[in-house]
């Protein structure tokens, strides 16, 4: 097994040899298989984490890795929604971006290969960059390799409108169908090129109905980690005092400097954004890290608004969250449900947001 091709798995190479080793996915789902439970963890975490890394990479050999990738673009089409295949198809280029950036900033200082890191010039082919990249003649003084020059095709074949106005070839040095570039945005469009291609063909069909039927109980524990849009309310009142038990444990252990685990996290920064807080709102209500926190919301909304709900009660129990205090889940299922049920029996009740206090209130169990 080539490493490789664990740590690049959308490589062609790499799809390559999972075709030619005959292995039957169906077979390896229905026999239980290690890829399978890291083809979940990894969607699982792209959705709630925005990475694809494992939690515990000793867990795992090359096989599972390789293999889970595979395994996890099924159940990504059987989720069939577009919001999971972006979130996924971005947490994967993101992935890929920090591995290959340390690949090649360790190749161009270490003169002993790695087998499983790639360099520069073989990520360039990967992605049909090579003969449309050429690097410039360093100025005196200035690093090798700073700047290069790539074909305007392939440029905006890549950039998106909305990484701003410096992206704008109005704003670039274009030179005989060239357009001028530093390493770091070249490593920014190849990012781009990983997410074109995870993403390319997501959803797809032709998923036997055995095979979704195995995958049961993996695919409702994914839905409900995107949640149903028809569970978030218009809750604008931030009120902790009300909010359901297994949030305000969660909100006072965040707030006690306590690791509240990626679940979790999760599910007070999407209970959270489900309030319309935003993530300074948010960084001063819990005392959670700024950077977590911002790096998490990003991935938690949209333009609209709150993007994914956080999990519900049922799935908060199965993470160990919930316990199903007065057995409120007959009653108010998610969260969200909970927390406007209790704001409505409360009455009159002053946001959080607008009480006269120095450090957040703390929230009742």
């Amino acid at each position: 097994m080539d490493p490789r091709h664990a740590r690049y798995p959308f490589f062609g190479a790499a799809r390559d040899a999972v075709r030619e080793s005959g292995v039957d996915l169906a077979a390896l789902v229905a026999d239980g298989d290690a890829a399978v439970d890291r083809g979940r963890e990894r969607v699982e975490r792209a959705l709630t984490e925005g990475t694809v890394e494992a939690t515990d990479p000793v867990e795992w050999d090359a096989r599972d890795e390789l293999l889970s990738y595979p395994i996890a673009r099924i159940l990504v089409s059987l989720l069939d929604s577009h919001a999971a295949v972006e979130k996924y198809a971005t947490a994967e280029a993101r992935t890929a971006y920090r591995r290959f950036t340390e690949d090649i900033d360790r190749a161009r200082g270490d003169a002993r290969p790695d087998p499983a890191r790639i360099d520069q010039d073989a990520l360039l082919r990967e992605f049909d960059l090579a003969s449309a990249t050429r690097a410039e003649e360093p100025k005196p003084g200035q690093p090798d390799g700073k700047w290069l020059w790539l074909g305007v095709g392939r440029y905006l074949s890549y950039v998106d409108p909305d990484w701003g106005d410096d992206w704008r070839l109005v704003n670039r040095e274009l030179v005989a169908g060239e357009v001028r570039i530093e390493r770091e945005e070249l490593y920014r469009l190849l990012r781009e090129a990983v997410r074109d291609r995870v993403a390319d063909g997501l959803p797809f069909e032709g998923v036997s109905d055995d095979l979704a039927t195995e995958l049961e109980t993996e695919i409702t524990d994914l839905r409900d980690l995107l949640a149903d849009r028809s569970v978030r309310a218009d809750l604008d009142v931030v009120a902790p005092e009300h909010f359901p038990p297994c949030i305000a444990r969660l909100l006072d252990r965040a707030r006690a400097g306590d690791d509240v685990g990626p679940h979790g996290r999760f599910s007070l920064l999407a209970f959270l954004a489900g309030l319309n807080l935003d993530s300074e709102e948010a960084v001063a209500l819990t005392g959670m890290d700024p950077e977590v926190v911002s790096e998490r919301f990003a991935y938690l909304r949209d333009e609209s608004g709150a993007q994914y709900p956080p999990p519900s009660c049922r799935t908060l129990g199965e993470y160990g969250l919930c316990d199903n205090e007065e057995n409120h889940r007959s009653v108010a299922p998610h969260p969200l449900e909970y927390y406007s049920r209790q704001l409505r029996e409360a009455g009159e009740v002053v946001d959080w947001r607008d009480r006269d206090h120095e450090e957040p209130d703390g929230a009742t169990a």
